[in-house]
């Protein structure tokens, strides 16, 4: 029997055309409706050392619905809770080298002021910083594991000191843990690295957001020297040293739009390039025995890894069967047979993973998502461009809802990132996604200032907040009105730290332009708020005042200008301020004033306050509340849903 081989292909196509219908019909089916709990009903996890035997990893999870040091058997996929906390947020840093210990981190209420303790292995708790005012950070531990590096502002409450802790597996419940000093900052140089045999250390000293200087210290001879004289606006920023300690490798952007990695020569004082990419590099390390070296991209919002075979050439290793999405949280196991990572996109949160450089098993530890959503129903973020007033190619993320209707018109909102200078990405976010699930298009946007764009764009808002940033937002907004499914009447902004200032200038500097805001704990009076930075953060402080102005100078007329509390005359449409009591970046009198001045000139407020929370809502149930109640304003006044009698 003879086959037309025309016709096989025409009725082949047909059916492929069928094929591509209905599978289409099945994708833009519209999606379930879901409740914030169940968007909420995940875990969410973070963190991740290994055990001395690498049978265990220690990590973060917030199943209890604040953050708690949880370990996981690799073997058998068993969880054991190791911290109770129910009020206060626990952070898990490490194994102990030669124990069951963990360290970790904890402050109270959010108000950023982190001790550091240690949990001995029959579960008491001992606080490894005697100062309760002082701020203490883990530095990491020796390469022979017999230190424990500290840093700490007990000396100065402007500049963190660096200690070393001697840790033995002979010590008890109640022993003192023996500290020097190792470095004591006077200048605001933070240490960045340390060399293997303890002999250096590497500083960071910022000078502006686009510009820092590095440093060496030497611990036997004491003398600081300077790695980056240098011209212009150029960061450095060092990662780690090499094994024998000869060189330094660090990231920098000097000659070029992105950063890279280069490495310094100790001995002779030369410089090299080592790796580059047409985007930002965010960090580089090394394994234990500098079998393998790990270097992080960011890559158009996404997170690409990639791991060299330091021991064999150098080439890039190549890992089959890693899960799509965004891998993150990477860590070599000291014996260098294992590798632990988290994986996540806009449609799924973070998970554990770990991968066997020897067997190539790639094993999945967590499964964090709530089983009563289906992940057909979640909404994946896509990357796209538009131009702003002045040509500008600006980057956003575009989230729209499943199964909308020919000639269906839908509200929207712009999602704006904290800063300045932070990133909207495609990682999964609850209340994101909550909101999309709810019928809101979102378009999470990286204004100009946004990191991971190169230099020059990330420089391209200084001294220009409440305006040129704003003017990126309004351009955004007629982005939206291009897309045929957006009611070009029913769009609002959204946002939280730098963003909520953001919220806030839209509605008191174009007033016309959006219907609503929802402002998370945002920034309304610059001059107080810069007046006010964290003692803690001396180092940056005058990297801030370069960027944003001096509120003790000519800037204040400036900063007086762009700040919302200012002018509220202007704003006219209703918002919703979410606020914690304990904040110290943005503090509540921020919020309790505009909401006030709001109030008098007849505009509608809403108001919810934390009296557990800083800077960042980090118990769930508050999360919850917050997202409800966030929804339940934008549905009465940007959607039109009858309030509730």
């Amino acid at each position: 029997m003879k086959f037309n081989l025309s016709i096989v292909l025409c009725v082949f196509l047909v059916a492929l055309v069928m094929w591509n219908c209905n599978s289409n019909e099945t994708h833009d089916r519209p999606a379930k409706t879901y409740t914030v709990n169940q968007f909420m009903d995940i875990v969410q996890i973070n963190g991740g050392a290994f055990s001395r035997d690498e049978s265990k990893i220690v990590y973060n999870s917030k199943a209890t619905g604040i953050f708690n040091a949880y370990e996981i058997d690799l073997k058998t996929g068993t969880q054991k809770q190791l911290t109770t906390s129910e009020d206060n947020a626990v952070f898990s840093q490490s194994y102990f080298p030669a124990d069951d210990r963990i360290l970790y981190t904890s402050d109270k209420g959010g108000n950023e002021i982190n001790h550091l303790y240690v949990r001995n292995q029959n579960g008491t708790i001992k606080d490894l910083i005697q100062d309760s005012t002082a701020k203490a950070q883990f530095a990491g531990w020796s390469h022979d594991k017999k230190v424990m590096y500290v840093s700490s502002n007990s000396r100065d409450k402007r500049f963190f000191d660096l200690y070393k802790t001697q840790v033995s597996e002979a010590q008890k419940e109640g022993d003192v843990y023996p500290t020097t000093q190792v470095y004591q900052n006077k200048e605001g140089l933070n240490p960045s690295a340390i060399s293997n045999d303890d002999r250096y250390i590497a500083l960071t000293k910022t000078i502006t957001g686009h510009n820092s200087d590095m440093y060496l210290f030497d611990t036997q001879t004491k003398d600081l020297k300077l790695l980056s004289k240098h011209e212009g606006e150029i960061k450095f920023n060092p990662q780690y040293f090499s094994l024998d300690g000869k060189f330094l490798f660090f990231l920098t952007d000097e000659g070029s739009e992105f950063t890279y990695l280069a490495r310094y020569d100790i001995s002779s004082g030369e410089k090299m390039k080592v790796e580059e990419a047409p985007w930002d590099i965010m960090y580089a390390n090394l394994s234990q025995n500098g079998k393998y070296r790990v270097v992080a991209v960011n890559n158009d919002a996404r997170t690409e890894i990639k791991i060299y075979d330091e021991a064999n050439g150098g080439g890039r290793l190549e890992i089959a069967g890693l899960p799509e999405g965004d891998i993150t949280g990477v860590t070599i196991s000291d014996s260098e047979k294992l590798m632990s990572f988290y994986v996540s996109s806009s449609k799924s949160p973070s998970n554990l993973f770990v991968y066997n450089f020897e067997t190539k098993e790639v094993k999945q530890l967590t499964s964090t998502m709530t089983k009563e959503i289906e992940s057909e129903d979640l909404i994946a973020g896509e990357v796209i461009r538009y131009k702003s007033f002045d040509g500008m190619e600006i980057p956003a993320l575009l989230y729209k809802p499943k199964g909308l209707k020919a000639g269906q018109k839908i509200p929207a909102l712009l999602w704006i990132h904290g800063g300045p200078g932070g990133q909207s990405r495609l990682n999964y976010s609850a209340s994101l996604q909550h909101l999309v699930n709810q019928g809101y298009a979102i378009l999470a946007v990286n204004n100009r200032g946004s990191s991971g764009y190169g230099k020059t764009f990330y420089a391209a808002d200084d001294r220009k907040h409440g305006n040129e940033d704003l003017k990126d937002c309004v351009e955004a907004k007629k982005f939206l009105a291009t897309l045929d499914y957006i009611d070009t009447g029913k769009i609002g902004i959204y946002g939280g730290s730098y963003g909520g200032y953001m919220v806030m200038a839209a509605l008191a500097f174009t007033p016309e332009e959006f219907n609503v805001g929802v402002n998370l704990f945002g920034v309304t009076n610059w001059i107080r708020t810069l007046k006010s930075i964290p003692t803690w953060w001396e180092a940056n402080r005058k990297s801030l005042y370069n960027e944003l102005g001096d509120p003790f100078s000519a800037d204040s007329v400036a900063l007086y200008n762009k700040s919302p509390l200012f002018h509220t005359d202007k704003i006219t449409k209703p918002f919703i301020v979410l606020q914690g009591s304990n904040d110290p970046r943005v503090l509540q009198v921020e919020s309790d004033e505009i909401v006030a001045n709001a109030r008098k000139n007849g505009v509608s407020v809403e108001y919810v306050i934390f009296p557990d929370e800083g800077h960042g809502f980090v118990k769930k149930e508050n999360n919850i509340k917050a997202s409800e109640e966030v929804l339940k304003f934008l549905d009465i006044n940007l959607k039109g849903v009858q309030a509730p009698q």
